[in-house]
């Protein structure tokens, strides 16, 4: 196991009271325990593990020796360190590595200021109204069970119409309505793959969309931003599936041009290439920022995921496919299998809400944190580089030295939970990398940036590593 692959499921370990290697022996404990380091796992070495969590050697040597002497782990010269046994069944694949799913089974009591997952905070008022408009209609439903694999149709019909606004002419029979946008993507991958298929994904991308992959057992192989380099890509490798987010790009807020769009579009349905188009952050652009045509305007080759989770509150859990016909069909069929079809309320709302969502004044909100943020981190972070953005959520911030994964070790202790890029990046090049989120208050963002601040200056990193500013924005 390597070093980042510990540090990623050990989570926030070091937040608690105590000594950090008591903090930290209690967390692999519970790992081992709950099964996730299952018996013979090979565990880091101790310089490489306390390089990985910024701590001192002796911090590490001291957690192991109290696993040691617990019967948890044995230590051999020659074999390295490993973990003696775990209760049977329980297996390390079975459990999601990402920080953000990690993230989200933490308490949140501990007086971490979290800024790992990036959402709406609070829900607008918009989402109460919405629920009391459709009491009388739920009064009214009569002979129905309720079970929609589909989606119920009246927010099939809203979003169709919303794809037919933005110059993609669509019908309800190409929307699939999914518990959140996760669930789209999962979908879509447990359909479309078979273990050992190629999936072209940016490097970096939104991580979610690569543990979605990785279930289905893909091999992923980064490209640039946007997909660069494709058609050549396809030669070489033969994909069975490609994924990008041409619109406020997550992590970078990049935004691909029409052009590009219509190239990458076009060269997916010429090497009949399915590709998914991730369109959950299309609706945060700031104030006066244009709305370009999804991907899916010019080609039925692109399959376009949505989501109310970015633009509205992520517990509405809803989201949706839009892609042909046939394809929706067999989606159906392999989602009925999990949930039958979703919450029947929650969907009637979000029916009322997909026509509302360009007045919400979303946007102004959103550039007014991004403002904030931006002008903190080049006042009190002025050797980071961090390129402004015009839409999205987050900025993409590159460290001057250091790692972007030993670093937020050092911020977690300093109870502020941020997202190294090294699991953003199926290439390893983004390990000087964090990504910050805008999407939190102004007084939050604020004390985000002091414990940032702290935590760098006493920062020291594994290693003596420079990174050279970039010479264009990322």
């Amino acid at each position: 196991m390597r070093p980042i692959e510990l540090s990623e499921r050990l989570g926030r370990w070091s937040s608690g009271r105590g000594p950090l290697y008591v903090l930290l022996a209690a967390r692999m404990r519970r790992l081992i325990d709950d099964g996730e380091l299952p018996a013979g796992a090979l565990l880091p070495p101790d310089r490489a593990l306390a390089g990985a969590l910024a701590v001192g050697r002796t911090t590490v040597v001291a957690a192991y020796e109290l696993l040691r002497s617990e019967g948890r782990i044995t230590r051999r010269q020659g074999s390295g360190t490993r973990v003696a046994g775990v209760p049977s069944g329980a297996a390390v694949e079975d459990a999601p590595v990402d920080p953000i799913f990690l993230d989200s089974l933490e308490s949140h009591d501990d007086g971490v200021l979290l800024a790992i997952c990036a959402a709406p905070e609070d829900p607008p008022p918009q989402v109460a109204e919405a629920y009391a408009r459709i009491v009388p209609e739920l009064g009214k439903i009569s002979g129905d069970i309720g079970y929609y694999p589909y989606g119920v149709p009246v927010l099939r019909e809203a979003i169709a119409r919303r794809y037919a606004e933005y110059g993609v002419p669509t019908v309800p029979e190409q929307i699939l309505v999914s518990n959140g946008g996760q669930q789209a993507l999962s979908l879509l991958a447990h359909t479309l793959l078979s273990p050992g298929d190629q999936v072209l994904v940016e490097a970096p991308t939104y991580p979610g969309a690569l543990e979605a992959f990785r279930e289905g057992a893909a091999v992923l192989r980064g490209l640039p931003v946007g997909l660069e380099g494709f058609e050549a890509a396809v030669r070489e490798r033969r994909p069975a599936l490609a994924y990008v987010i041409p619109t406020y790009h997550n992590p970078t807020g990049s935004v691909l041009s029409p052009l590009a769009r219509q190239r990458l579009a076009r060269a997916a349905a010429a090497a009949d290439v399915p590709l998914i188009e991730d369109e959950v952050p299309a609706d945060l652009g700031f104030p006066g920022e244009p709305r370009l045509k999804p991907l899916a305007a010019y080609s039925d080759a692109v399959i376009s995921v949505g989501s109310l989770s970015k633009s509205i509150w992520g517990g509405l859990r809803i989201g949706w496919v839009r892609a042909p016909a046939p394809l929706v069909t067999r989606l159906a069929r392999v989602r009925a299998v999990h949930d039958l079809g979703g919450n029947v309320p929650t969907q009637l709302a979000a029916a009322h809400l997909v026509t509302q969502l360009d007045d919400l004044g979303l946007p102004q909100e959103l550039e007014t944190r991004h403002d904030h943020l931006h002008a903190l981190l080049a006042e009190h972070l002025p050797t980071w580089h961090v390129p402004p953005v015009r839409g999205g959520q987050t900025l993409w911030a590159r460290l001057p030295h250091g790692d972007g994964n030993s670093f937020a070790q050092s911020a977690l202790r300093h109870s502020l939970a941020i997202l190294p890029g090294t699991g953003l990046d199926v290439t390893g090049a983004s390990d000087p990398y964090l990504r910050l989120h805008f999407r939190a208050t102004p007084e939050a963002l604020t004390e985000a940036v002091a414990r940032l601040t702290t935590a760098w200056s006493t920062y020291h990193p594994p290693a003596a590593r420079v990174h050279p500013r970039p010479t264009i924005a990322i």
